[in-house]
């Protein structure tokens, strides 16, 4: 706990609690959510506690009232245990004087939901939570903030160049909480310790529906190649059964998918659909994504020298973790990210939007002359094709790259900004 680093994450929960009677966090496992909610937690429940687990599945059954008493905010660490406390903490909420009663984390949905009968709405706020971004690991110098981008009052600025081998390594070892805080070989491990306790035991624990390791490890490195992809599951199935005895029917990847989907392992990205001055239909295909590059890496089996060495595949999983700050710092401002694709083949990586309708699109490039110019192209490109007598012009064009000292405006409007310069 003395090792803790502060999350972008607290000041959002902080404000839910006092708006709210109870809030959910989400998110993959070891991404942080017990230690950041027993930072605001005055009593904790661990109901996965091993010396416990059996009376508090019986006070969950027979008397969840019990489970619920204590100071508060009172942590009721994976609940999902126990399905029933839900409609319990939503009943509380609703009895009890005040907000910020409980805070409620999970790392998968319920495998049963017959037990919970009531939404939540109005008592239980859900919120996500990632791995950690750069800025939060003390990677990016924050020199450029995404709401000065969006204000219009950003600055060319000075920024600690980071070499494409240490943006490999960042690539690689993650954004897990443990991970940063040790030494290079240990931190490149967890990924593969992550990868390995899904594959071995949580995709069948996460809905009590025994599924194959064999299967499951093809399927995640499968998912792998397709980052930043709109393919189909007919695509992924081909690659699947190419070479295997073609067992892997639609039905069964289709069940071991949303399973990844509950343990929040992939968070796949929906498009945008603005207005066009263009016929050009736009492709409503989600994007394809882990939830931290660093997944995709274990799946693949690889590390920052071979990304080193297949900059494609670089590339791919450089997205994954531009895309993931990009969501951390878009949530910091209630806002979210979608991606741009259309029947010409123009696609946008990313388009950050905030709840008052303003948005910017972000092209990720690994980096060097030629693929900025690619990038800025693009985006000036999709500019002119909205229609922006319908909607809100851009608030800011970037080419979002690995390295680079500067992060800096073109004359053509463009931003060009190194991801280790990057906050909220």
């Amino acid at each position: 706990m003395s090792d803790y680093k502060e999350r972008i994450f607290d000041q959002l929960l902080r404000r839910k609690l006092e708006g709210m009677g109870a809030v959910l966090i989400e998110g993959p496992k070891w991404c942080g959510k017990t230690t950041t909610a027993e930072h605001q937690a005055a009593s904790v429940l661990y109901m996965n506690d091993p010396k416990l687990y059996k009376r508090n599945l019986q006070l969950a059954d027979q008397d969840p009232q019990a489970l619920l008493q204590g100071e508060t905010p009172r942590l009721i660490d994976e609940w999902q245990e126990a399905p029933k406390l839900w409609d319990t903490v939503r009943f509380e909420v609703d009895h009890r004087d005040g907000e910020g009663q409980f805070i409620l984390t999970g790392s998968a949905v319920p495998a049963d939901m017959s037990e919970v009968h009531h939404s939540g709405t109005g008592r239980i706020a859900r919120m996500q939570m990632r791995t950690m971004s750069l800025w939060e690991s003390g990677e990016s110098t924050g020199s450029i903030s995404l709401m000065s981008l969006f204000a219009g009052v950003a600055d060319n600025v000075l920024t600690a160049d980071k070499t494409l081998q240490e943006v490999a390594y960042l690539v690689c070892r993650g954004g897990w909480p443990r991970a940063v805080l040790q030494r290079q070989p240990l931190a490149l491990e967890r990924a593969y310790d992550y990868l390995n306790a899904i594959v071995n035991s949580d995709i069948s624990r996460v809905d009590g529906v025994e599924r194959n390791a064999d299967r499951t490890r093809r399927l995640m490195r499968s998912y792998a190649r397709f980052q930043g992809g709109q393919v189909p599951l007919s695509k992924i199935r081909k690659d699947l059964t190419a070479g295997n005895d073609g067992s892997f029917d639609e039905k069964t990847l289709t069940s071991y998918l949303n399973a990844l989907k509950k343990m929040f392992v992939i968070e796949d990205m929906p498009s945008w659909n603005p207005n066009l001055r263009s016929k050009a239909a736009i492709r409503t295909s989600d994007t394809r994504y882990y939830t931290d590059p660093s997944i995709a890496a274990a799946a693949l089996g690889i590390g920052p020298k071979d990304l080193m060495n297949d900059l494609e595949t670089f590339g791919l999983l450089f997205e994954t973790m531009c895309v993931r700050d990009l969501r951390v710092y878009a949530q910091a401002a209630d806002g979210w990210v979608s991606h741009y694709r259309d029947s010409d083949g123009l696609e946008c990586d990313a388009v950050v939007h905030l709840r008052n309708g303003a948005y910017g699109l972000v092209e990720i490039k690994l980096g060097g002359d030629r693929l900025i110019e690619e990038g800025a192209r693009t985006l000036q490109k999709l500019h002119k094709k909205l229609d922006t007598d319908r909607m809100k012009e851009p608030s800011f064009m970037a080419v979002v790259v690995a390295t680079g000292d500067y992060a800096y405006r073109r004359g053509d409007e463009v931003w060009v900004i190194p991801i280790g310069s990057l906050k909220p």
